[in-house]
């Protein structure tokens, strides 16, 4: 299989997409073996568990899935010797609209999410782990169990691992493709058989609560690739990537009304949206102005390109001002986009340029989110759809004037009271949409 990804920008920084950068490069286990690959875990076997959880955490690794939790944190959760079954169950069902990276890893190496899971599975006493795909990803599915076998083959996988003692055996496991189980509980019901229905938390986190009752780790593809370069150049060099908080790189999935779509790969707050948008992807199509951002997945909130932003920061000395940021000098991590209202989510970053309706951008999303409802919440299975059903007649021409404000009243009537957080990623489009371009949809509802 040869790569198709394009050759690094100056800018970027490869050690995720580093091997399939490479000319030739094929996701059998002996041209990962060339490459360094295992070395990092059996570098980890010969380390007490807890030194390994611990360079997780001082690494400041954060969640790549959406949530952006700390993962040494997450991990610290799981007592090792309470006596029951752990289990590690990773998240690669990658549903959210404009995210793929994690695709590419499955496709291209897949190799290097085993060592990073079966590490995380000597650090937390974990003997039995679970890759969850979804099942458009079919071509991924088979690319993965074969490596799993290579592995095993190997001795990397299975009964005493690399002779350290060590068993630990990976399974995939297909789910029916529901947007719904990117959430982990979700995902948990899903692999036990069950309708993909949310667990209330508390009492169900999966730390304490989760695949069969027992204590679980629910880690993305992404977060579990990163632990093995962790190991490989230790916590501090890791962290120097990126920036307090949030260490290493991050892997970007841009897509839209860009010259250049495509996966990058940066160290986390190395650049503003603007040298994203701009310098790295090549700027808008000819002819066309920048007009939108959605920057993290579907589910982040939208932000107009003219808009300013008022922020807390640190002056000269020391001391917190107030001071006013351009959307295009946002710095693309995980604080900087907090703070701005947004979030880096799952990374995906979608770009709008002035030929795009915001009305018709938004429809599409509420079409969406309506059709992926699990329907456990009233609040989210009647308000998603009577939301697309409202953004569908305004496109139609059935628009009335008070549509913006029934649409913002039925979205701030889900955001905040249902089990999951798909209560929030159905509402936060919604509300910023109408937010950030009211004149629009003033137009579309007859208003003007």
């Amino acid at each position: 299989m040869v790569s198709l990804i394009p050759q690094p920008h100056p800018k970027e920084r490869r050690i995720i997409f580093g091997n399939i950068s490479q000319p030739g490069w094929s996701p059998d286990i002996d041209t990962y073996l060339a490459s360094g690959g295992y070395d990092a875990l059996k570098k980890a076997l010969a380390m007490p568990p807890a030194d390994i959880i611990n360079e997780v955490k001082a690494a400041n690794l954060r969640g790549r899935g959406g949530a952006g939790f700390p993962c040494g944190v997450k991990w610290s959760f799981i007592r090792r010797d309470d006596g029951k079954p752990h289990y590690i169950v990773v998240n690669g069902d990658e549903s959210e609209p404009g995210t793929f990276k994690d695709r590419y890893i499955l496709h291209y190496d897949p190799h290097q999410l085993i060592e990073g899971l079966v590490i995380a599975a000597f650090a937390n006493n974990v003997h039995l782990s679970y890759i969850y795909i979804r099942c458009e990803f079919p071509h991924a599915a088979r690319i993965v169990w074969n490596a799993i076998k290579e592995a095993r083959a190997r001795g990397f996988v299975g009964k005493n691992i690399c002779g350290s003692g060590f068993d630990c055996d990976i399974y995939v496991h297909q789910g029916a493709g529901a947007y719904i189980c990117g959430e982990e509980t979700s995902l948990l019901e899903s692999l036990e058989g069950k309708r993909p229905y949310p667990r209330i938390k508390p009492p169900y986190f999966p730390a304490v609560l989760g695949l069969y009752m027992k204590p679980t780790i629910v880690n993305n593809v992404e977060t579990l690739c990163h632990v093995k370069h962790i190991i490989n150049m230790g916590a501090a060099e890791y962290a120097k990537m990126g920036v307090a908080g949030d260490g290493g790189t991050r892997t970007l999935g841009v897509s839209g009304d860009v010259l250049k779509p495509g996966y990058y790969e940066l160290p986390a707050g190395a650049v503003t949206l603007g040298e994203l948008i701009f310098d790295i992807c090549g700027g808008m199509k000819p002819g066309r102005k920048l007009k939108a951002v959605i920057p993290g997945g579907s589910s982040a909130k939208v932000m107009r390109a003219d808009e300013v932003y008022k922020i807390k920061a640190k002056d000269a000395d020391g001391n917190m001002v107030e001071k006013e940021l351009k959307m295009l000098d946002v710095v693309m991590d995980a604080a900087s986009l907090a703070a701005v209202g947004t979030m880096v989510g799952s990374g995906g970053v979608i770009v709008m340029d002035d030929s795009r309706s915001m009305v018709w951008a938004l429809n599409n999303l509420n079409q969406f989110y309506a059709h992926e409802s699990c329907g456990q919440c009233t609040p989210c299975r009647e308000g998603s759809l009577w939301m697309s059903k409202m953004t569908t007649r305004m496109l139609a021409g059935g628009g009335t004037a008070q549509d913006p404000a029934t649409l913002k009243n039925v979205a701030d009537n889900i955001a905040g009271r249902t089990v999951c957080a798909f209560g929030e990623a159905c509402s936060w489009p919604t509300q910023s949409f109408l937010a950030k371009f009211p004149e629009e949809f003033s137009e579309y509802a007859g208003a003007r």
